[in-house]
């Protein structure tokens, strides 16, 4: 899919393709549309950075029981 914003809109707005990236990809995690992982990729970082950024938001990831279980099994299979 391509979304096209004219450059006019974005000088005016005064805002950057990579910060209207940033915006689309912090919404969409947010609605548990976009995982950490595809919202990272959407945008072109690493999930460590992405983090990063939400916590400079005071954004919380979404981390729940079954994650956590999740990690353990993955831990334990490592081990």
């Amino acid at each position: 899919m391509l979304i096209e914003i004219p450059d006019a809109i974005l000088r005016q707005a005064k805002v950057t393709e990579n910060a209207v990236r940033l915006q689309i990809a912090i919404a969409l995690f947010q609605e548990e549309i976009f995982t950490l992982g595809q919202a990272s990729e959407f945008i072109g970082v690493p999930q460590l950075i992405f983090q990063k950024e939400l916590a400079k938001r005071k954004i919380s990831i979404h981390y729940d029981v079954e994650d956590f279980r999740e990690d353990l099994k993955t831990l334990r299979s490592l081990a």
